[in-house]
């Protein structure tokens, strides 16, 4: 999808080609009606910027990339620009989001890095900022299951800890963007001992991307002008299914441990008095 490619690359581009790329975001009806010497006039750009970014895109040229968005803007609207409050504005993007998910994660992708968690001796998350929100929420999750388990969220403990790896441990490193050079350094440094390195992220070609040895994309988060506040709500759903998928495959075996595990968490619960 053009959108969410955009949105994916879209802290690493020139500011120049920030430009073209927040218009197509917030205006693409008005978009497929331009020439490339209009739109240039318009943003305030060269046609060379436009050209570039359109190459970036994976394609050949203006033409075939306007005929390709009028394909995707004809069916549901992704980004709506309507004028809503808050509120419906963020429903009408949840209810994008879960429909775009399907064509973002793979379901062989999620299947094998179930297995290498499965057949490893622990499983270290790395994360920073928001990210590190979802990476500690995936090792609680993994714990539950009995699997060791841990999250570092400081850049450098993370490299330390990455240099005692081996491949028989894993690595999920968590970001949104993709390019978080902290992040990128660590799950580099874990690759390069021999851990099973996995990236959790929505930029699509990122660095995390490009260095890690299994990726797991996330829907894009809509856009806002500054990177701060994007949600990081489809890490935490990819470490969700995540989960679920690994639960699924462990369930028989590991019954008596969450049997255990849920007597054991009883009493810290408030109950309510019988009659």
């Amino acid at each position: 999808m053009i959108l969410d490619s955009l949105l994916g690359m879209y802290d690493r581009l020139s500011e120049s080609e920030k430009k073209v790329a927040s218009y197509i975001l917030e205006r693409p009806d008005d978009v497929i009606h331009y020439s490339i010497t209009e739109f240039a006039r318009i943003v305030g750009v060269s046609e060379t910027t436009i050209y570039r970014l359109v190459r970036k895109l994976k394609f050949d040229g203006y033409q075939s990339f306007k005929i390709e968005l009028t394909k995707q803007i004809s069916g549901a609207r992704i980004y709506p620009t309507s004028p809503k409050d808050a509120f419906d504005e963020y429903i009408d993007h949840m209810r994008s989001f879960i429909d775009r998910l399907p064509s973002t994660l793979k379901k062989e992708d999620v299947e094998k890095v179930a297995e290498w968690v499965i057949q490893s001796q622990k499983t270290i998350f790395f994360g920073v900022g928001l990210s590190a929100v979802a990476a500690e929420y995936g090792s609680l999750l993994f714990s539950l299951l009995g699997f060791p388990s841990f999250y570092y969220n400081d850049p450098h403990v993370q490299v330390i800890v990455a240099t005692s790896l081996c491949d028989r441990d894993v690595v999920v490193s968590v970001s949104h963007s993709g390019n978080i050079r902290d992040t990128v350094k660590s799950t580099q440094v874990a690759k390069d001992v021999g851990a099973k390195t996995v990236a959790i992220t929505a930029g699509i070609g990122s660095p995390l991307a490009s260095v890690a040895d299994m990726v797991l994309y996330s829907p894009t988060a809509r856009f806002e002008k500054h990177e701060f506040l994007r949600g990081n709500l489809g890490e935490l759903v990819v470490v969700e299914i995540l989960f679920r998928t690994i639960l699924k495959k462990i369930y028989s075996e590991k019954e008596e441990h969450l049997n255990g595990l849920s007597e054991v968490l009883r009493p810290k619960r408030y109950e309510e008095e019988k009659r």
